[in-house]
Formats: C-alpha cells, sequence, structure tokens
C-alpha cells in the first residue's frame, strides 16, 4: 500500500496496474476516531475488480485518530467542519480521477458510521458523480446547509445496514435513512442485523454481494 497526500491523505490497496483500462472504484470511508487503515481488511473479501482507495478524515481526533466533524450531539454535526469535510472531500473524489486509473462512471462509496454520513452527504447532493453507496451504521445528514437532489437517485443504488442494538447511532437512525430513501427513486437494499456498532460477517457478507450485483449491472 502507498501512503499519498492529495486533498486528503489515503491508502490505496493493491491492485492490477497491469491492467490498461479503467477500473471501477471503491472508496472506503472510516469513522470518528480511526483512520484509513480501518477499513482496509474488508478489501479482501470484496470483488478483486475493484481499485479500493481508503481517505483519511481531516480533523485529528487523538491517539492516531481522525474524525469528520465534532458533534453537538448524534445527528447533529458541528456545521462548519462537516461542510470543511464535505468540500474536502468532493474535491477528492475528482483529485483520485488524475492520479489512479478510477472510472468515474463506476464510482461506490462504503462509509461506516461517520463515514456513512459523509457517504450520504456526497451521493445525495451529487449522485450523478456517484454510482453506489453501502452505508453501514449511519445517518442521513440532514438539518445542514446541504440540498438534497431526491429527485435525481434513480442511478445511484443504496445498501443501507445497521445494527439493531447499536449504542452509537441508534437503529432509528438507520430505519430513518430508508424511510427517506424509498420515498426517492434510488435502488435501495436495507438490512438490519442483531449486531452493535460493527461489521459483522453476514452484513459483510451481504454487503459484498450487494457490491458484486452492483458491479456486474454498471458492466
Amino acid at each position: 500500500m502507498r501512503l499519498i497526500k492529495t486533498t486528503l491523505t489515503h491508502l490505496i490497496a493493491p491492485f492490477d496496474e497491469k491492467h490498461a483500462g479503467l477500473h471501477p472504484t471503491l472508496v472506503l470511508l472510516h469513522g470518528r476516531g480511526a483512520n484509513e487503515e480501518d477499513l482496509l481488511g474488508l478489501v479482501p473479501y470484496l470483488s478483486p475488480r475493484l481499485l479500493c482507495i481508503a481517505a483519511r478524515a481531516p480533523f485529528e481526533f487523538g491517539n492516531g485518530g481522525y474524525t469528520w466533524y465534532d458533534l453537538r450531539e448524534v445527528g447533529s454535526p458541528n456545521t462548519d467542519q462537516f461542510m470543511h469535510s464535505y468540500e474536502l472531500l468532493a474535491q477528492f473524489l475528482e483529485d483520485i480521477q488524475k492520479h489512479y486509473p478510477v472510472d468515474p462512471q463506476k464510482m461506490i462509496l462504503l462509509g461506516f458510521s461517520m463515514g456513512t454520513v459523509m457517504a450520504y452527504s456526497l451521493a445525495l447532493t451529487k449522485p450523478e458523480k456517484i454510482n453506489g453507496v453501502i452505508a453501514h451504521s449511519g445517518y442521513i445528514p440532514e438539518g445542514t446547509p446541504l440540498q438534497f437532489m431526491l429527485e435525481s437517485l434513480a442511478g445511484t443504488s443504496f445498501f443501507v445496514a445497521h445494527g439493531i442494538y447499536d449504542p452509537v447511532i441508534p437503529i432509528e437512525f438507520g430505519r430513518k435513512a430508508n424511510e427517506l430513501l424509498t420515498k426517492t427513486n434510488a435502488p435501495l437494499v436495507y438490512r438490519e442485523y442483531p449486531i452493535q456498532h460493527q461489521i459483522s460477517d453476514d452484513s459483510l457478507r451481504d454487503l459484498g454481494n450487494w457490491l458484486a450485483r452492483r458491479l456486474e449491472s454498471l458492466g
């Protein structure tokens, strides 16, 4: 893996660099207090077709961890920090297309916890740039300055997963996301699991299967 700094510091998982064409790309977005290494352990369980890029949140959180924003309470980001991270992440998705063989027509985001909030923020405001979202244990950032394009989500598929016993971001937030997305034209798969704030073997299997089907549909 190579540590490179562009708009956001990130790691890129090994991929077939001899392949001359562009690659379907998965951007991994970690949760609060973690870093760009946190979700890379998922990569061996996902499609080998993918170019996987793990981004680091911009704000230090202590003990080697980072965060996308501070919280007033669950569901209420610090607006200035949230918007700063949103703008950096939007630019980052442009930057990586200049440095790596990213297929812009096959861009998928995988977020966990706060990383899911950031994935939603990009997909719901720039749906033409995002082909799919895996949203695990997070929430849709309502009550922020973002203007969601909920009528324009037909080309963006969502896999939403949440733990029934999540003590960090309660299941009600996952159910609210399901309720909101169900009212749009976005293809949606929603799953609940008997887990806490974590990715389980079952949810990893299901999101991996969803991802493989999404890649197949994109060609």
